[in-house]
């Protein structure tokens, strides 16, 4: 009986301890890990021209920022042909839907804020769902992380591509 009681206070202990961790994260400059943080305070806004994105070839993470939710989060970036991209799997599946709200956010309102090292871009994310841009970037996914992923995958839904395009000037 003592065991399943300390074992209770245990997982409740633990429990709470996540949970804060969750909570603090919504307060800190950008995200812990795989953990969506609050937003990208720290940092050089990049104004003028487009930067040469091939330094992003190589670079596997990235952190980014929606405006609306002013939430950020760490990802994965492809570079192809000087444009930037950020992939997000698994959409078709369950848990992919429940962990993932940023996508659908991100369609209501692509407003975000790219954190490259010290540096801060605005830009503005839209979808990808078709056109001879998928295989050159489903090959690139592929070659950088290792993921199986192919136009077919983008086009049934449970690949979800956004091009991290400039974004439009106000007025």
């Amino acid at each position: 009986m003592r065991i399943l009681r300390w074992l209770g206070i245990l997982v409740v202990v633990l429990l709470v301890a996540v949970g804060a961790v969750f909570v603090a994260a919504r307060f800190h400059d950008g995200p812990l890990g795989i953990i969506a943080g609050g937003p990208l305070k720290h940092g050089e806004l990049v104004i003028g021209a487009e930067p040469d994105w091939t330094f992003l070839r190589e670079i596997p993470t990235v952190e980014f920022q929606l405006l609306s939710p002013a939430r950020s989060r760490t990802t994965w970036i492809l570079e192809v042909d000087g444009k930037i991209y950020i992939p997000c799997g698994y959409m078709t599946s369950t848990v992919g839907r429940l962990w993932k709200q940023w996508p659908i956010e991100a369609e209501r309102d692509g407003r975000a804020i790219l954190r490259v090292g010290d540096k801060k871009f605005e830009r503005q994310l839209v979808r990808i769902q078709s056109g001879d841009i998928l295989e050159p970037l489903t090959r690139e996914l592929s070659r950088k992380y290792g993921a199986p992923a192919t136009p077919e995958a983008v086009t049934s839904g449970s690949l979800w591509l956004f091009e991290l395009a400039p974004r439009p000037a106000a007025g």
